[in-house]
């Protein structure tokens, strides 16, 4: 393997087991592992020692060649005692307390075994509904959806992720209003993703302009009805203001699963791209289309559609053998997993293919070869999955499906999917040759990172090799990319080069919808020729200014063009999304008209000017070094030229430790509050994160050192107070600066190493890595994955 920088850092970090001998094995013992405990499943088929050590052979190879990559949870769970290598699962959630509190101690357990679960909340009774056995009123599925976030909170995901979920509420369901709000403030609910299922019923009322009724579940009773454009439009504003909720086509989600004859889909795994019946799990893998291109970056350049077939063929065979070799986490999943068979072969690498074939992401050339390679990578997957029927046995669910209406026995009920390749996409990339997730354009082109006071540049590898090759490349160049923050309009740069590396955000909506329906197949095509049997996870990134509008006709596009669910993210939604903008007569025009639905009260008005008072160029500052049970923690606190406080800079622990990105997210999360336009003064804002912060207690729970520190939060307050006290003694005349200097150039010195995303000043908010605290996370495949230390929050 030729692993960057990152990738043997996440490997060494979370994947690379410790051996017996106390040491911790190479990636390349990894891999032997991996092909090793997979391989030797063939022998329950037949298989003789010769054939089962040619197998491993060919699997050991895909993965060192970096051509195909399973999910994360076989690469830390085969061989192991745990010995769970799902990435994710469906539970069911019944109507019952006691139903509701199994389903979420059997997701405890699965995602303390590495897994991710998607729920579907829409057979829970409606919030005020009567409960016969109690007497008493229901609660309402919004309130377990708190109830199983909490849970999850509690709960460390196989030592190696936190757990990641997706909730999911009919359209039909009567707190359908409530739940399309419920992540309103992205400070709740943090650890699921919440999508609405959407019937076809539902889209014929919209495009009526109609109504549609609400069903309470008890009793499948009608018990009001809604006009749909107001609550679509509801829907909207929504994903708009935060990315969420996202959208599932329930109803084509069942009409198109090759297994509808024996199950009904509820809900999707916790990034949408797997639709799953009760108690159904994902067993994926990807493969690296970037490693497929013969000739590239010049006229001739071609598929290698040997290799890719031959590669697709020994994958599904890898794939197959995972569900025999799997450990799962509760009996009735391992029944429903060898009953079905799912596999969900993907890709990764598609934008590098894309630019090494010459295509902008953005060109219909692009999406044609889309349709072409996902068609072709399905019918190799098909071929497959029939030859191993004919040595295994068909699924047992097989006879009644759509395989078996079309005459193909198969071995697996799906083939192909799309999911998020966040970490394993930084395994199959390479120096010269990286590897985006999934089917996403390119983030961005260059990366700036601060190295010991000098900045340097992280430069796209795909991207120098080029520039290096035809003799563009200079660092006076790479810095005007990293400026502009993208490629396009930047002199230098050949007009060619500008149009085929594009990033995100320089594509159009449209453009990313229409990528996502190419490779997912339309409604119409026959099971055989269905691209996707699965479905695709994919983000459709907005830039920060698109209107409620744009999100709509995104929405509409998905449904006119077949997609089976979307997902959309406008640039800094989320980041800015707790605070208030100071232009309201904007905002009122552009309100929707589905406010009506659920009316809140008038917030008061806000200051005028940005809601968050922004930083001078330079400041004048104080320092305090506070003794914690972490270590020594040095506060800075820069004031404005009134001497107030405007700016906490936190350090404590090593550059990109966990501990440090809590204090830089606290001290961050401070400062903001101390900027925010407000008529409450500086100092009582000031004195109210004193006193709110002082009694948090933690593992220093006696307190620690002079000044009795009971944690982070309680040393921060503890230095706030010094501030005070030293502000409060100090003439304001005699104040004598501990130091001048741009704050930017402060901030950026307590993030040392941490790259930052080209043009994040500029046209783009790019929100902090919760890990290592840098500037450089990445909104995609439903996701987010940061390019400096690989942090992925759900691969």
């Amino acid at each position: 393997m030729e692993l960057t920088h990152i990738s043997r850092t996440v490997l060494e970090k979370r994947y690379l087991r410790l051996k017996e001998d106390g040491t911790r094995e190479t990636p390349d013992e990894m891999l032997r592992r991996v092909a090793s405990v997979i391989a030797e499943m063939d022998r329950q088929y037949g298989a003789g020692p010769d054939e089962v050590k040619a197998t491993e052979a060919a699997f050991y190879s895909l993965m060192d060649n970096q051509d195909f990559m399973p999910n994360s949870p076989t690469f830390t769970g085969a061989g192991t005692s745990l010995g769970q290598l799902s990435a994710c699962f469906v539970l069911p959630v019944g109507d019952s307390l006691s139903e509701i509190y199994e389903t979420m101690k059997h997701a405890a357990l699965i995602h303390q075994t590495g897994g991710g679960t998607g729920f579907a909340f829409s057979r829970l009774r409606p919030a005020g509904d009567k409960v016969r056995s109690s007497q008493g009123v229901a609660s309402g599925p919004i309130s377990f959806l708190r109830v199983y976030n909490a849970s999850t909170e509690a709960v460390k995901q196989g030592g190696t992720r936190r757990g990641a979920n997706m909730g999911i509420l009919r359209i039909d369901h009567p707190d359908i209003l409530e739940f399309i709000a419920a992540k309103s403030d992205t400070t709740q609910i943090t650890n699921f993703n919440i999508s609405v299922g959407i019937t076809d019923k539902f889209m014929e009322a919209l495009e009526s302009d109609g109504t549609y009724d609400l069903t309470n579940p008890r009793d499948g009773q009608p018990v009001q009805q809604l006009r749909a454009r107001d609550v679509w439009e509801k829907l909207v504003d929504c994903a708009w203001s935060t990315g969420e909720p996202g959208v599932v086509f329930i109803d084509r989600m069942n009409r198109r699963n090759p297994n509808n004859h024996a199950e009904v889909i509820e809900a999707t795994n916790p990034c949408g791209e797997q639709p799953l019946p009760p108690y159904g799990s994902c067993n994926l893998g990807s493969i690296n289309l970037a490693n497929f291109v013969l000739e590239a970056y010049s006229d001739k350049a071609r598929l290698d559609w040997d290799r890719l077939g031959l590669t697709t063929r020994v994958a599904a065979h890898f794939l197959d053998n995972v569900i025999d070799a799997n450990k799962y986490p509760l009996p009735q999943i391992a029944e429903k997993a060898r009953r079905d068979r799912r596999i969900g072969l993907g890709v990764m690498g598609w934008a590098e293919m894309l630019v090494q074939m010459g295509y902008a992401y953005d060109s219909e050339e692009a999406v044609n070869l889309a349709a072409e390679v996902m068609t072709f990578i399905k019918q190799k997957a098909t071929e497959e999955s029939a030859v191993l029927a004919e040595v295994r046995g068909a699924y047992p669910e097989w006879e009644g499906s759509q395989w078996y209406n079309a005459g193909v026995k198969v071995r697996n009920a799906t083939m192909t999917t799309v999911a998020p390749t966040g970490t394993i996409s930084l395994f199959a990339a390479k120096p010269t040759l990286p590897c985006s997730g999934g089917i996403e354009p390119k983030f961005a082109l260059v990366f700036t990172r601060n190295q010991a006071g000098a900045i340097m540049l992280d430069v796209d590898g795909q991207f120098e090799q080029v520039a290096r090759r035809e003799g563009w490349y200079s660092e006076q160049l790479m810095k005007a990319v990293a400026e502009h923050g993208t490629v396009r309009g930047v002199e230098g740069v050949p007009e060619q080069w500008q149009r085929v590396f594009a990033t995100s955000h320089d594509i159009a909506p449209e453009w990313h919808v229409r990528m996502q329906a190419a490779f997912q197949g339309q409604d119409d095509l026959p099971v055989t020729l269905q691209p996707v049997d699965a479905a695709v996870s994919k983000t459709i990134n907005f830039a920060h200014d698109a209107t409620r509008d744009d999100v709509e006709q995104a929405y509409s596009m998905a449904w006119n063009l077949g997609l089976k669910g979307i997902t959309v993210y406008r640039d800094g939604s989320r980041a800015f999304q707790v605070l208030t903008s100071g232009n309201k007569t904007e905002e009122k025009k552009e309100a929707p008209a589905s406010e009506a639905v659920q009316p809140v009260a008038a917030a008061p008005a806000a200051p005028k000017g940005p809601a968050v008072a922004p930083r001078p160029t330079e400041a004048i500052g104080k320092m305090f070094v506070i003794p914690t049970h972490f270590g020594k923690m040095t506060m800075d606190v820069h004031m404005d030229d009134n001497g107030e406080p405007f700016e906490v800079i936190v350090s404590v622990g090593a550059a990109g430790s966990d501990l440090m990105a809590d204090a830089v997210g606290m001290g961050m999360l401070v400062s903001k509050m101390l900027r925010l336009r407000s008529d409450v003064p500086v100092r009582e804002r000031t004195e109210i994160i004193v006193d709110t912060l002082k009694n948090i207690g933690g593992s220093g729970s006696y307190g620690f050192g002079p000044n009795r520190v009971t944690s982070l939060a309680s040393a921060i307050s503890k230095g706030l107070q010094r501030f005070l006290a030293w502000r409060d003694s100090t003439v304001p005349g005699n104040i004598i600066p501990m130091a001048t200097a741009p704050v930017a150039a402060a901030v950026e010195e307590h993030h040392h190493n941490a790259p930052t995303m080209a043009g994040a000043e500029s046209d783009k908010h790019v929100d902090p890595c919760p890990e290592c605290g840098s500037h450089a996370l990445a909104v995609g495949e439903g996701c987010a994955t940061c390019h400096n230390c690989g942090y992925s929050k759900c691969s």
